[in-house]
């Protein structure tokens, strides 16, 4: 008592001398504890005289404090907080402030509310969420097993901590910017699945029902929330909106929630990503949600099929030059793949044939299959496809815009036990994806025979025949010895999937530069003075690839030399020495060596064909050095290279 005593004459004397001279005293001076945060001294819980249900939060601690309240709507900051609570019940309100020594809390007290006032949620927000008095609503997540998102472009968006109500900035000059990715292009952002249902109800009570089919240790919670229309946030007590498993981890309080958007049908929720349990910096995840009605009532638009990943020109790839023979791939002879190329079985060598028990694999079949190309004119020419047996089927073939290679008859024949070679209906098949090696030649090219009933291509690999260079690591010496590279400041870094597609990507040649706003996390001005004091220098000592580092390192230059190993059939070279380090910057926690690497090397730096870049083109797109960033073997939630983006100094 004798504290709480000292404390009230102290907040007395605050006020007497505020009323002369407010700007001569700090009461933020006077050192707090979490005991004399207490009601009728600290703060005061205040019902409205003519409507009970209207309640006041008031601190009594003065304008030098700044209050920090944990109530039944959400979190303020402000002296007086109004709460609107429709619903009779107990509700908790936990107060604090900031003191010289950090934040300081209170132990939580509780009010009560007696009667039901349906004023309060006859607003639009209320009925948009739930249905409105008396009703439920049901909302799923905007993704589904299938990888779809109906309406968003994905089902996570990421904003600022000022960011609020339709994305506006809240805060002049403050944290605001989004970046909003598709799923397509993106799918590391979490796994595609089923997520379960989320169920806002008024039935006596805000009622909220969460399924989370893709957490089990959540399975389903049932709670109740508040809405407050005003301030465009929810507060949900013992329940957790629809969210992904790999960030379940790195919020706070999944409870306090800022509504960016609610329609009828489309919802999006945000929650702050707490920079201490994630080891990110603080942003919003702004979860998308669509209406059960909307799902159950959607219907896919009538679009063309997606295109695959090859974007190369067949006329001149399916040739080189005037005739080339493919041979049909030992290692990966077929698989099948998605409308947008992506593979549905991992994998790489006979072996993983074998070991699904339904896949054949015949060496000696595979061995004879090959197809010779000879060009006779700008878009067509003469075939022979080589069968399993052995046996030749020649004609003629015409190649089109769409990548579709017509030959004159259907062609149909056994590669592998059941598995066989088949034209569509219309005699073609279509250039899917390609393979390149750090020079950018083609080293596998994968045809696809499109389903007639099922959305997905069967792929034949195809490999070129010929004799393979001497020494292909003489290649990658004369390549890069004798080259100078700096960090790309405007297109510093990138992520995409695991090798060989390094598929996706978000960043761009326009992403970075003079920007320290959109990306604070990784870029901004101290990070792009360590980018542009750094250089990477190849040379030859005798028959050995060197590598000479020099860059400022946290103020202070510094230099090393490493060794350089090649490897041209993975497109890996080994490092001996970390690369560049951004200590003492924001953009401190990127590799420098490959830390999770899946090669058994810590020291292996893949060489990435990404925006063109190849040894062939180092003078005009430079290299991509890439590493393991995530992960699954090692228990991230996804696969994923970061890749470095150099150019010529």
């Amino acid at each position: 008592m004798n504290k709480i005593f000292k404390i009230a004459l102290a907040i007395l004397a605050i006020f007497i001398a505020d009323a002369c001279s407010p700007d001569e005293f700090e009461l933020g001076k006077v050192d707090v504890t979490g005991s004399e945060l207490v009601p009728g001294i600290a703060y005061r819980i205040e019902h409205d005289s003519n409507n009970p249900n209207i309640i006041y939060l008031r601190s009594l601690m003065g304008t030098a404090y700044t209050p920090l309240w944990d109530h039944p709507q959400g979190r303020s900051q402000q002296q007086t907080v109004t709460l609107k609570i429709p619903f009779p019940g107990t509700y908790t309100v936990k107060f604090g402030v900031q003191t010289r020594g950090g934040i300081v809390y209170g132990e939580p007290t509780t009010f009560e509310v007696e009667d039901f006032h349906a004023p309060f949620v006859e607003d639009e927000l209320w009925t948009l969420l739930s249905g409105g008095v008396d009703n439920e609503k049901t909302w799923y997540l905007d993704l589904d097993a299938d990888a779809l998102s109906r309406n968003f472009l994905g089902p996570l968006y990421f904003y600022g901590t000022d960011n609020g109500w339709q994305g506006n900035c809240l805060k002049e000059g403050g944290d605001c910017w989004n970046w909003s990715p598709d799923y397509k292009g993106n799918s590391w952002l979490m796994s595609a699945g089923n997520y379960g249902s989320m169920t806002f109800d008024l039935k006596g009570a805000a009622n909220v029902k969460v399924t989370h089919n893709m957490i089990p240790t959540r399975g389903t919670e049932t709670g109740t929330y508040l809405l407050d229309a005003d301030a465009k946030t929810i507060k949900i007590t013992d329940a957790t909106p629809l969210h992904d498993t790999g960030r379940d981890g790195q919020v706070l309080d999944w409870g306090n929630i800022r509504i960016f958007s609610l329609t009828k049908d489309f919802m999006q929720l945000a929650v702050l990503r707490d920079p201490a349990l994630s080891g990110e910096g603080a942003v919003y995840l702004v979860y998308n949600y669509i209406s059960k009605d909307y799902f159950d009532n959607w219907v896919p638009s009538d679009l063309p099929d997606p295109e695959p990943p090859y974007d190369g020109d067949p006329n001149t790839d399916l040739t080189t030059t005037t005739k080339k023979t493919w041979g049909l791939s030992l290692n990966t002879p077929y698989n099948w793949t998605n409308l947008e190329g992506t593979f549905l079985n991992n994998w790489s060598s006979p072996a993983d044939y074998n070991a699904t028990g339904w896949a054949p694999y015949d060496a000696a079949m595979i061995s004879k299959v090959s197809l010779t190309l000879d060009k006779t004119g700008a878009t067509a020419g003469d075939y022979i496809f080589t069968d399993g047996s052995g046996a030749e089927i020649s004609g003629t073939y015409s190649v089109d815009a769409s990548n579709n290679i017509t030959f004159d008859k259907s062609i149909s024949f056994a590669i592998s036990g059941w598995a066989s070679l088949s034209t569509t209906s219309e005699k073609k098949l279509r250039v899917i994806s390609t393979e390149k090696d750090a020079f950018g030649n083609i080293t596998k090219l994968w045809l696809g025979q499109r389903d007639p009933t099922k959305d997905e291509y069967m792929v034949y690999g195809f490999e070129p025949r010929g004799a393979a260079p001497a020494d292909p690591g003489a290649a990658w010496k004369n390549a890069l010895a004798g080259k100078t590279f700096k960090p790309d400041v405007n297109w510093f870094i990138n992520w995409v999937g695991f090798p060989p597609a390094f598929s996706g990507g978000w960043t761009s040649a326009s992403t970075f530069g003079n920007d320290f706003t959109s990306n604070g996390w990784v870029w901004d001005a101290n990070v792009r003075a360590v980018a542009e004091s750094a250089r990477l220098a190849f040379r030859l000592e005798g028959n050995n690839l060197k590598l000479d580092l020099t860059q400022t390192k946290n103020g202070v230059a510094f230099s090393a030399t490493g060794d350089v190993t090649i490897d041209p059939v993975t497109n890996i070279l080994n490092i001996s020495i970390p690369l560049v380090d951004y200590a003492g910057t924001a953009a401190a926690w990127l590799s420098t060596t490959n830390t999770k690497s899946i090669t058994g090397s810590t020291n292996d730096w893949y060489f990435v064909p990404h925006g063109g870049a190849s040894l062939a083109t180092i003078s005009t797109n430079g290299i991509w050095l890439g590493v393991v960033s995530q992960s699954t073997a090692a228990g991230d939630a996804n696969d994923e290279v970061l890749i470095f983006h150099y150019i010529l100094q």
